[in-house]
């Protein structure tokens, strides 16, 4: 059997009972959304029916050839609500003709405007006429998603989040190893390819880094700078693993924009699976939103594709492997981190403490030791002095060996020893 993903069991477990919500899943792009829905699909005893919105329909109907949207952008095959009732209730049928009911997928429904409202009707509409019809829907826009989610759908959807492969993963189903995990990252699609540098990275940068930062993003919400948006991903993937001040950023990106809105960009390029700015830790005060962010890439293939550096090199380079090392076990504990927990940096002077996870009062400080970098106590033990972990580890050399590190979910390390 093919390698399935622990989502596909969720929503095996989920499908396997009377409808009660609509199963929602949605994260980055390249990340294997639609196998997880196609897998438990082939797995399910009734009928299904799966439909990506920007694909178009077989017999023709309800398409268009282009809509253009307010900012100017066209989309083909563009679809409305009433495409979406069309297929519901073809689907309504299937179900209460089955007797065992039915499934109804549709992939990228953030696509389509006003998609949640229309939702919302027809599911209520089905409860209260107890239709067998459950309902998935899947999507790569994930704050375009949790928008219509959380306005029109409220209490009428269960989340089920999709993030980057993890080494474990990676490592079982392709036969990754540690190496090409740090510098080939964590998407499915790029492990068929990588033994072809030129096809890989065109992969990585016109497949996954353009369509998000070239449609995803700016349909989430008003981008006013779309360039210095792109510039800086740039510079964050390049500048991955360092912490780096939004008047230094605005320096490099030679713009006229401001603090505030590279704050929101680091925001939005988070949501998409991109880049995030991880800040401060500052104990029990409140955030500082003008901190100086640690710039992090969420899967090290986009620090690696556009760096210049080919496996051999990168691997050779103790320098740059440290950095990337740093990368992915900041990467690892960002997408692992349950929605309670919080990921941030610690610095005071020279003192410094790599990534600090926090789960309401747990603590845990973790320090990697990497490359020519030799591991630094000093920062930890002013940490521990003034914060008090309920623990504190090394990762690498004399500590947790990475592969072992990357191989539990954030989370383990704010467990009680």
């Amino acid at each position: 059997m093919a390698f399935q993903r622990v989502q596909v069991a969720t929503l095996l477990r989920r499908l396997s009972d009377a409808p009660t919500f609509i199963q929602a899943l949605f994260g980055p792009r390249q990340i294997g959304k639609t196998t997880i829905v196609r897998q438990t699909l082939a797995q399910i005893d009734r009928e299904s029916r799966y439909l990506a919105v920007d694909e178009p329909d077989p017999a023709g109907l309800g398409d268009r050839p282009y809509a253009v949207d307010a900012r100017g952008t066209s989309e083909p095959y563009a679809r409305d609500t009433r495409w979406i009732v069309r297929q519901w209730e073809e689907a309504r049928r299937t179900a209460e003709r089955s007797g065992r009911g039915a499934v109804l997928v549709f992939d990228e429904i953030q696509k389509i405007r006003r998609w949640s409202e229309a939702v919302k009707g027809l599911w209520d509409a089905d409860r209260a006429s107890d239709c067998p019809l459950h309902v998935v829907i899947l999507g790569s826009a994930p704050m375009l998603m949790q928008a219509g989610l959380s306005e029109s759908l409220a209490g009428r959807f269960e989340r089920i989040p999709v993030a980057h492969w993890s080494f474990t993963e990676m490592s079982a189903a392709f036969g990754v190893s540690l190496p090409e995990y740090l510098y080939f990252g964590g998407y499915p699609r790029g492990a068929a390819i990588q033994r072809n540098p030129d096809q890989w990275r065109d992969y990585v940068l016109q497949a996954v880094v353009e369509p998000h930062l070239e449609r995803d993003l700016l349909s989430m919400t008003r981008v006013d700078k779309p360039a210095l948006l792109k510039r800086l991903f740039e510079l964050g993937a390049e500048w991955s693993g360092q912490i780096l001040a939004y008047n230094k950023m605005l320096g490099q990106l030679q713009d006229a924009g401001n603090t505030t809105t590279l704050a929101r960009y680091l925001d939005l390029l988070a949501a998409a699976g991109l880049l995030a700015g991880l800040p401060k830790y500052a104990g029990r005060a409140p955030r500082r939103r003008g901190s100086s962010p640690k710039l992090q890439v969420l899967n090290t293939a986009l620090m690696t594709a556009g760096s210049g550096y080919s496996f051999d090199e990168a691997m050779a380079d103790r320098t740059f492997r440290g950095r990337l090392t740093e990368s992915a076990v900041g990467a690892h504990l960002f997408n692992t981190a349950s929605t309670v927990t919080h990921l941030h940096y610690w610095r005071d002077g020279a003192e410094e403490v790599d990534f600090v996870l926090q789960r309401g009062p747990r603590l845990a400080a973790i320090e990697v030791k990497s490359g020519s970098r030799r591991a630094d106590r000093r920062g930890m033990d002013a940490f521990r002095a003034r914060f008090r972990p309920g623990r504190t580890l090394l990762v690498g050399e004399d500590g947790v060996p990475l592969n072992e590190f990357l191989s539990v979910p954030a989370d383990h390390w704010l467990e009680e020893t």
